[in-house]
C-alpha cells in the first residue's frame, strides 16, 4: 500500500507540475472514455516554451534525450491532473508511446524513452509500470528531441 500521496512524491522529487499546455493545432489534449484517459503527445516544454531542441545521434546525446523524455512525462502528468483533478485516481499507467527525433543510424530509442518510463515508476511505483513503444522519427514539432503520449487507467 502506498503511504505517500502522488503529490507528495512529486514534491519529494522536486517537481512542480506546470499549467497544462494548450493545443497548438486542431486536437484536444485529453480524451477520457470509460476509465481510460488518452493524452495527446507532449513535448519537452518548460515555462519559456520548447526545450531540448535537436536530433539524437547528431545534436543530442542519450542523457539529454532522457532529460527531454522526463520533461515530456512531467507534462503528461500535468495534463492528466487537469483531466481528472486528483492524481490519486490513477489506477495504472497503461501505455506510453515515445517518438525520438533522430538520425537514421541512431538505434538507442528505448534508452531515451526510459527517461519518461523511469519517471513514471518513480512517481507511481508499480502503478507506473506500463507497456511501451519507442521509435525514431525524422522530425518533431518545434525541432524538439522527444515527444511522448500516454494512456492511463483511472478510478
Amino acid at each position: 500500500m502506498n503511504l505517500v500521496s502522488i503529490e507528495a512524491r512529486l514534491q519529494e522529487l522536486g517537481v512542480t507540475l506546470p499549467t497544462p499546455v494548450k493545443p497548438v493545432a486542431n486536437y484536444v489534449p485529453t480524451v477520457q472514455t470509460g476509465n481510460l484517459v488518452f493524452i495527446s503527445g507532449q513535448i519537452p516544454a518548460g515555462p519559456n516554451g520548447p526545450e531540448f531542441i535537436g536530433k539524437l545521434g547528431a545534436d543530442c546525446d542519450i542523457e539529454t534525450g532522457r532529460a527531454a523524455a522526463r520533461l515530456c512525462a512531467i507534462n503528461l502528468i500535468a495534463q492528466l491532473k487537469g483531466a481528472v483533478g486528483d492524481l490519486e485516481k490513477v489506477v495504472r499507467v497503461v501505455k506510453l508511446t515515445g517518438f525520438v527525433n533522430s538520425t537514421g543510424d541512431f538505434t538507442d530509442h528505448p534508452k531515451v524513452v526510459n527517461g519518461a518510463s523511469d519517471f513514471f515508476v518513480e512517481v507511481f511505483g508499480d502503478k507506473g509500470r506500463h507497456s511501451r513503444s519507442a521509435m525514431g522519427v525524422a522530425g518533431l514539432p518545434f525541432g524538439v528531441a522527444v515527444e511522448v503520449e500516454g494512456i492511463f487507467e483511472v478510478a
